[in-house]
């Protein structure tokens, strides 16, 4: 029951913390609006929520020796998953601050990028928050306020990472994937209601044999080849010595 409320906790953070990169991406862009800047702070805070959240539960039952071989082995792979989020979303708080001081809502000091990005973003964020319909605060103040705490958050966000590795110390390297590397775009099972978005992958179908008819088209194609080879080479030694007796 404890690897699975983990896992739970962990998908939960994962999709808010992918509604954040898709959110920050549309920042100085024509999407770009108030709205989006009081979406992207309500979703980061929501993430780093869930941050804590899956820190604390991790943290106690990684620091628990009575647990089996087996499952701390699937603790450490989620520890593992649960890292590499806070990195990502770090990362993009990180973006988010830059591209906010660039690209101020209040008082524009350059135009937004023409990025082919139009619409709004509140489907995205009203994911992220699980709710149906968001509703906004209209805070005047939301570029000089918002970017003061963005930054104090991304110190906080790098002080839990840090504590984190001093509190549990699991090697990336040591844990096993339990799948390869991009199995799950490539699986046919439907995406839940927690994914962002749906990505399918068409795989070629393998194409039927027709009984040896590509081979002996395969040979002919060979043979003229080699002919129109050796027609080639006899042009070209006609021409050379139509040239040379001329001259």
């Amino acid at each position: 029951m404890g690897k699975e409320e983990c896992k739970t906790m962990l998908d939960a953070l994962n999709k808010v913390t992918a509604c954040y990169r898709h959110l920050v991406i549309a920042l100085g862009s024509t999407s770009d609006s108030q709205n989006l800047r009081e979406e992207l702070q309500r979703t980061r805070k929501k993430a780093q929520e869930l941050a804590v959240a899956n820190r604390t539960k991790l943290t106690s039952v990684l620091k628990d020796k009575s647990i089996s071989k087996e499952d701390r082995a699937e603790y450490e792979r989620l520890w593992v998953l649960f890292s590499s989020s806070m990195e990502l979303l770090e990362v993009d708080m990180k973006r988010s601050l830059e591209i906010g001081q660039d690209f101020p809502i209040k008082v524009p000091t350059r135009h937004f990028i023409q990025t082919g990005m139009t619409g709004s973003t509140t489907t995205v964020a009203a994911r992220a928050m699980s709710v149906q319909n968001m509703k906004y605060e209209a805070d005047s103040n939301i570029d000089t306020a918002d970017l003061r705490e963005l930054r104090s958050e991304i110190t906080q966000v790098s002080q839990m990472m840090e504590e984190m590795e001093m509190k549990v110390q699991v090697a990336p390297w040591a844990v096993e994937a339990k799948q390869e590397a991009g199995a799950e775009l490539k699986s046919n099972m439907s995406v839940g209601n927690s994914s962002v978005g749906v990505i399918s992958i068409c795989e070629e179908e393998p194409k039927e044999e027709d009984g040896g008819g590509g081979s002996r088209d395969a040979g002919i194609a060979t043979i003229c080849a080699v002919v129109g080879f050796f027609i080639i080479l006899f042009v070209a030694a006609v021409l050379g010595y139509l040239v040379i007796n001329m001259s």
